[in-house]
């Protein structure tokens, strides 16, 4: 019998984006997993193929913002266990000093207890500018 994906999973899955821990992220996907990025040139983001790939630009993110967090996050997967959402806050520092701080969600796709397809939906807001630098003393 094959295993199926739970809420727990995901939820685990999401503890270890926040802890940066690639191998924990990476257990519950599939080899060939797609992963539509939240901005990107076309309509859909961009297309992001295979395990390897995707934990690659898992991995630019926390370079890029060392800070990031999907906070409040909460899963849910369908009766059959073919789909899955989790819904979270993406909380971040840009290099720019300016904050991000927007809900999204990730629909997933899953097949044989994997996810094989990961479409991240971002809301879009202006991004918290960054503090002013304190005046020097004179």
């Amino acid at each position: 019998m094959t295993r199926k994906l739970t809420a727990d999973d995901l939820k685990a899955t999401f503890d270890a984006f926040n802890c940066h821990d690639i191998d924990g992220v990476m257990t519950h996907f599939a080899e060939d997993c797609v992963f539509y990025t939240v901005a990107g040139e076309h309509e859909y983001g961009n297309k992001v193929e295979g395990k390897a790939a995707i934990a690659r630009a898992f991995e630019a993110v926390w370079t890029t913002m060392p800070d990031v967090e999907w906070a409040d996050h909460t899963h849910f997967l369908s009766e059959d266990g073919t789909r899955g959402v989790s819904q979270w806050t993406f909380r971040a520092t840009n290099p720019d000093g300016s904050r991000i701080e927007v809900q999204g969600v990730d629909l997933f796709r899953i097949a044989g207890g994997r996810i094989v397809e990961k479409q991240a939906i971002r809301k879009q807001r202006p991004a918290i500018p960054a503090p002013a630098p304190a005046l020097a003393e004179k």
